[in-house]
């Protein structure tokens, strides 16, 4: 599997931001989606392409289109607090849902609903989803995606702990994984160190 590690400064600078305890709802919002637009934008540098000419006022120009049905798929409820972001670079992408709950006392992730588009063995799946700790969910989502039809798949994440890294790598070798940060490690709680809490109380203002 394909770690990668995106070192933009806006990026850091968003994260910083998300990390910061007093970082209140609205502003967590905001760091939220400029990190996830960026992060988006690095995950889908590789999608295919095609030429495409417009007229300008001027003249004729040549450029290119997106030429690959792109899918995105936040896993509930926290990665909905990344979708607008990647929504406004791809507008026309169909979307997805996958909804896991984590038992807290045993970590382990169940499904209570899920809904895909159809026929995605030809698209570009982007799963979104912000935390990547023990990676029991990201494994779940993924599962569900590929009995779906999926083959090719990139996850996008906000903060990632080295356990749900080697737990994907070990069930999904082939997904890649854009984050700018794998943190030290998981608290006894299944929480990531240092992290920046839950993600989406956070962003919701259910703490």
């Amino acid at each position: 599997m394909a770690v990668h590690i995106v070192n933009h400064p806006l990026v850091h600078d968003a994260l910083r931001e998300l990390r910061d305890l007093r970082t209140e709802p609205p502003a967590f919002r905001r760091a939220a989606e400029r990190i996830s637009v960026l992060l988006a934008a690095e995950a889908l540098k590789d999608v295919p392409s095609r030429p495409h000419t417009v007229e300008t006022p001027l003249g004729p120009a040549d450029g290119l289109i997106v030429g690959s049905d792109v899918v995105v798929v936040p896993v509930l409820r926290a990665g909905l607090g990344m979708l607008d972001a990647v929504l406004e670079l791809l507008p026309a992408a169909r979307v997805g849902h996958i909804g896991l709950q984590r038992d807290e006392a045993t970590a382990i992730a169940s499904k209570y609903y899920t809904k895909l588009p159809r026929e995605l063995a030809d698209s570009y799946v982007l799963m979104i989803d912000p935390m990547l700790a023990t990676g029991g969910s990201a494994v779940a989502a993924i599962d569900l995606l590929k009995a779906a039809g999926a083959r090719t798949l990139r996850m996008i994440c906000i903060v990632a702990a080295p356990e749900g890294v080697a737990l994907v790598e070990q069930h999904h070798p082939d997904v890649e994984v854009y984050t700018p940060v794998i943190d030290r490690e998981l608290n006894p709680h299944k929480y990531i160190v240092p992290g920046l809490g839950d993600f989406g109380d956070r962003l919701y203002g259910t703490t």
